[in-house]
């Protein structure tokens, strides 16, 4: 793997903070002031010894070029991935004002840290070619667990079917009266059962009810879909094959990736976090600018802490990633980086908010429970209506509404900033509550006839 000389923008640096007080800090150290012996390699990697509070310098050294995203090492105590000192040497990097000169050699500290890594990677994709590594000790006593698991869920949904019988026999209401504490005992059950999936839908049932104007509407509808994944767990050996791998998915089984990888040149398209009480989830988008797929990597992290994946939004991977199983699946596991990050010009083709609604429409007919799916409109223009804003189409006057989650956001000042009342394009989640802007792209003069290629750089609005 070589690295290609590709300084990337401050905002693709503070795009890897692991929350907002990082970003802060890292930005403070972005400057030449507290830096020392920095330097950069062609392989992709930077270094650079950071003054402290202490005597002794910290000792920084980012992998920039390895494959699950940067890697980190820091002398200094922090816990958290990358840490104020890595953000700030890769902001002085990305600055290419001279602090951190490329083409040297890493120093000793630097060296052994990259040794043992590489010595590691090694080892993974030997013990990767090696069937028997992946290869189950007892095949029949797995097979027990899987059918034991498969049990254990399948008296869950019965239970939880009964439940949903009894709230609708005695109405909505009493919903409303119960409290949250109904749906927490119920969820609860579910985990008994290792339904993880269909606890997380049952808690969400529980913050429905007096959650504004329309909620019983809303309840019902959740509860319907929830009927629905029970009744497709139930008699998932009628489903066809991929609805199948879906339901297994949405109840909670774990998958793995299966089939052979996809290479391609996959840009980055967006990358965020959600998080709640129990894990923080990292969503990140790709697209590939040869085969046109669209695929997406989750990682997870505890709670309060940041997962270790992350990727340079508005840059490109030349890499393989390999699909999960299931209709309409577009969750992906990333393998092997074959380059750094290089920019890239080609964006995904734009469509119409109509149309962008239409693949909505599609991809439920594989995943009746997604609550989103990925989209580029192309010549929008953000427009404030009475109560919120919508992205508007100026040649056929059609519209799609923001969500109101993404109408709150900082991103949306972002947004209408860069468009300037303009048209542009943007990519982002297209679901039944509004359309949720993640990327953009100005309209340059370097666009081409075919409509995919812009002069400006992806700008997050994340």
């Amino acid at each position: 793997m070589t690295q290609q000389g590709v300084r990337w923008t401050a905002d693709q640096v503070l795009a890897l903070a692991p929350d907002v007080p990082s970003r802060k800090a890292g930005s403070k150290l972005g400057v030449a002031g507290p830096w020392s012996e920095a330097g950069s390699s062609d392989e992709g990697t930077v270094w650079g010894l950071c003054k402290g509070s202490g005597s002794k310098p910290y000792q920084t050294v980012v992998d920039i070029a390895d494959a699950a995203g940067p890697a980190y090492k820091c002398s200094c105590p922090s816990r958290k991935f990358p840490c104020k000192h890595a953000l700030g040497l890769l902001l002085v990097w990305a600055g290419a004002d001279g602090t951190v000169p490329p083409d040297g050699e890493p120093p000793a500290w630097a060296e052994a840290w990259l040794a043992t890594r590489r010595k590691r990677a090694e080892n993974k994709r030997s013990s990767a070619t090696t069937p028997a590594a992946s290869a189950s000790a007892d095949p029949e006593a797995a097979r027990r667990r899987a059918e034991k698991r498969a049990e254990r869920i399948t008296a869950g949904a019965t239970e939880l079917e009964q439940r949903l019988a009894d709230l609708i026999r005695g109405g909505t209401a009493s919903a409303e009266q119960s409290g949250y504490g109904l749906w927490e005992e119920t969820a609860a059950r579910m985990v008994d059962a290792q339904a993880p999936g269909l606890a997380a839908r049952v808690r969400e049932l529980g913050a429905i009810p007096s959650s504004g104007s329309g909620w019983p509407v809303r309840l019902l509808e959740e509860c319907a879909l929830l009927h629905l994944l029970d009744q497709g767990w139930l008699h998932r050996d009628r489903l066809p094959a991929g609805l199948a791998a879906t339901v297994r998915s949405r109840v909670g089984l774990p998958a793995q990736p299966e089939g052979p990888p996809v290479r391609d040149r996959w840009l980055v398209l967006a990358q965020y976090d959600t998080a709640d009480s129990r894990l923080t989830t990292r969503r990140i988008w790709l697209y590939g600018t040869d085969s046109g797929r669209t695929a997406l990597l989750l990682s997870y992290g505890a709670a309060g802490r940041a997962p270790a994946l992350a990727l340079p939004v508005g840059l490109v991977l030349d890499a393989e990633v390999t699909g999960y199983p299931g209709a309409g699946q577009l969750r992906a596991d990333l393998g092997e980086q074959f380059t750094a990050p290089v920019p890239a010009t080609h964006r995904p083709p734009g469509v119409r908010p109509g149309e962008a609604t239409a693949r909505y429409g599609t991809a439920l007919q594989d995943d009746p429970w997604l609550e989103s799916w990925p989209v580029t409109l192309a010549e929008v223009i953000p427009t404030r209506t009475q109560d919120s804003w919508q992205l508007a189409d100026p040649t056929d006057h059609s519209a799609l509404p923001l969500a109101p989650s993404a109408a709150s956001r900082p991103g949306l000042w972002r947004l209408v900033a860069l468009s300037g009342g303009a048209p542009l394009t943007v990519f982002g989640e297209c679901g039944h509550q509004g359309f949720t802007p993640l990327a953009a792209w100005p309209k340059g003069s370097g666009e081409q006839a075919s409509g995919d290629t812009y002069a400006g750089e992806t700008v997050s609005l994340c």
